[in-house]
């Protein structure tokens, strides 16, 4: 159980430093810190939780993560159904606690789903933030993941410098948003998705399927990959 409420924490704490950033403090005109803030709000989150609940689930917090671990051994698959679903009931409460926040402005009006990005949800085609398509945003949310795990698997292999293991994933996840966010809004991170899409409803709910299956096709791969052929097995 202390595994599992790690999980619940660190992926709220996520969802709300990543995805709260994005909802008040991007757009403040002449004081907003835009997208390389919103960067560097999600890889902070991951940097802090990493050490603050790590070494006492891993530090997943992503239910990609769970299934590239897995795929590269270092993760039972019985522990993939409650990890995931405390992922999930964490950034659901944390986006639960984002539109409680939003509710209490004057001039809030409900979440317009109509508009890219709206509640920080993730979209392709009209629902992209630069009007990228399906095609494009599989792609993206592939490769990000895939070298999101790499940097994971590697950086907490038991021949590398784990002290700093927190640093890199930090820092990782901090590049994959300033490459992403205006083509998809960033994902990698199917519990961050479903979080937002739950409570946008629409077509941001419909579209919620591409950010489970490519994220987690991604880190399978590159756990496949990493066991395969970069991990270390003679040392």
């Amino acid at each position: 159980m202390k595994k599992l409420f790690a999980e619940f924490f660190g992926t709220y704490w996520l969802v709300f430093g990543g995805c709260g950033s994005a909802l008040f403090a991007a757009g403040v005109p002449n004081v907003g810190i835009g997208y390389a803030g919103v960067a560097l709000a999600f890889g902070l989150t991951v940097l802090t939780m990493a050490y603050a609940v790590g070494h006492i689930s891993g530090g997943h917090f992503n239910p990609a993560v769970s299934f590239g671990l897995w795929a590269g051994g270092r993760f039972e698959a019985k522990e993939l159904t409650p990890y995931i679903f405390s992922q999930c009931i964490g950034g659901l409460a944390a986006a639960g606690t984002l539109y409680f926040i939003m509710n209490g402005q004057d001039s809030f009006l409900g979440i317009d789903n109509t508009k890219a990005g709206a509640f920080a949800s993730n979209g392709y085609g009209a629902f992209s933030p630069s009007g990228y398509s399906m095609a494009t945003a599989f792609v993206t949310e592939f490769v990000l993941t895939l070298f999101f795990v790499l940097v994971i698997l590697g950086a907490t292999d038991k021949f590398a410098n784990g002290k700093f293991a927190g640093i890199a994933i930090g820092l990782a996840l901090t590049l994959i948003h300033l490459i992403s966010i205006p083509i998809t809004n960033t994902s990698v991170n199917p519990a961050r998705s479903t979080s937002q899409a739950i409570f946008t409803g629409g077509e941001p709910l419909l579209q919620l399927w591409l950010f489970w299956l490519a994220p987690i096709l991604g880190a399978i791969v590159a756990g496949i990959i990493y066991k395969n052929i970069l991990q270390d097995h003679e040392n």
